[in-house]
């Protein structure tokens, strides 16, 4: 079958959302500055700024709470020196993401799925979290586009609908696993930041076995809920509150008989297929230790923020060396 190039078409809720409230935050701020400017600088200085930073408070009052709930936690303690580095870090990436890359740049690098050089290259197929869109990955696809150093199909995808239920992107996983596969003849990495690793899981636990998958990274992912969801209001906010059915549900089938990695025993749990990334300066997946599984390759970031976790040179460049060893170890496809 001719493999066409494959553009992600969705994404339009996340998309026009984060157009209009970084276009509302733009225009309430010109009006703000506009109007005070003439009687008080300082005051259209002022309220321009507490416009533009609100999101960091927010922020703020998220930090505290990780470490109010971490001090309790077996991974190590981070000090308040980790604390601010990481909430400064989380307040310069969250605009980049939310009021740039996401709303405006979201298909600014496209899929790769066409070429011959592709074939026998392990591909990627990315998964981004909660009110996100394919456009969270854009650092990533620019190192996998780079033709001068690698050569690998990849898509990342965009979930919707935005809060509906987790197990309702299956299909749309589904779908890009099936196209990275027939692009390389290799069953492809799939790269997951918080919620989306938890798509990912509830997608593979309802395959016969475990084969069409090579493995698995998640990166800051809930995979025993988050303390933070107990606010969520959206269905698929609320299935990543600690202990909700949806998660127990979702832990009970790991060992069903038939359900196993390539080239593995029997019994060997679906757990093992994955790397989980996780940090102490979390400030939405918290306590630390939800975000790893058992049996996994659980590995540790110090001091890294949630949005920053995906891109700290540790998890990008571990991973993408992973991909490229990954390729052509699967002789019988």
């Amino acid at each position: 079958m001719k493999i066409q190039r494959h553009t992600n078409h969705h994404g339009i809720q996340v998309m026009r959302m984060q157009q209009i409230t970084t276009a509302s935050l733009v225009s309430s701020v010109t009006i703000w500055a506009v109007h005070f400017w003439p009687s008080s600088p300082s005051m259209a200085i002022g309220g321009s700024l507490i416009f533009l930073f609100a999101y960091s408070g927010v922020l703020a009052v998220e930090f505290l709470a990780s470490a109010k709930v971490n001090r309790h936690e077996p991974t190590p303690i981070a000090n308040r020196q980790e604390w601010l580095k990481a909430w400064w870090g989380e307040t310069c990436l969250v605009p980049q993401i939310f009021c740039w890359r996401q709303p405006f740049r979201a298909h600014h690098v496209r899929d790769e799925l066409i070429g011959k050089h592709l074939v026998g290259q392990r591909g990627v197929v990315f998964v981004h979290g909660l009110i996100c869109n394919r456009g969270f990955w854009t650092p990533w696809l620019k190192r996998l586009n780079d033709k001068s150093h690698m050569s690998h199909a990849f898509i990342a995808i965009t979930l919707e609908p935005v809060f509906g239920s987790i197990d309702a992107y299956g299909d749309q996983i589904a779908m890009a696993v099936q196209l990275v596969t027939k692009a390389t003849g290799q069953p492809p990495i799939l790269v997951c930041h918080s919620m989306g690793g938890l798509a990912v899981r509830a997608w593979l636990v309802r395959q016969p076995t475990f084969t069409c998958v090579h493995h698995v990274v998640t990166i800051g992912t809930p995979h025993h809920g988050t303390w933070l969801a107990r606010f969520a209001l959206g269905v698929n906010g609320r299935q990543m509150r600690q202990g909700s059915d949806w998660l127990r549900q979702l832990e009970t089938p790991s060992t069903v008989t038939g359900l196993k990695p390539p080239n593995q025993p029997q019994s060997q749990q679906a757990s093992e297929l994955f790397t989980c990334w996780y940090s102490n300066c979390d400030n939405i997946v918290f306590p630390a230790s939800t975000a790893m599984l058992s049996g996994a390759d659980n590995r540790f970031v110090q001091g890294a923020a949630h949005l920053q976790l995906a891109f700290m040179p540790e998890v990008m460049d571990t991973t993408l060396d992973m991909i490229i060893r990954g390729s052509k170890t699967d002789e019988s496809l």
